[in-house]
């Protein structure tokens, strides 16, 4: 027979809350860095492609 599951604390509901708005809050503070740092031009750890400038003298 199906039994009732018990209920979880409060606590514990808001420890899980807690940890998983802190994940997300660390992953959005690296996300912001790593953005600046793009900016600047200081980015060692981000590869991305960068346009190529074609000069008008190659044709």
């Amino acid at each position: 027979m199906a039994v009732p599951k018990k209920k979880t604390s409060n606590t514990k509901r808001d420890q899980r809350k807690a940890h998983w708005k802190r994940k997300a809050a660390l992953e959005a503070q690296k996300a912001l860095s790593l953005g600046k740092s793009i900016l600047t031009g200081r980015s060692n750890s981000f590869v991305y492609p960068q346009e190529e400038e074609e000069s008008e003298n190659e044709e």
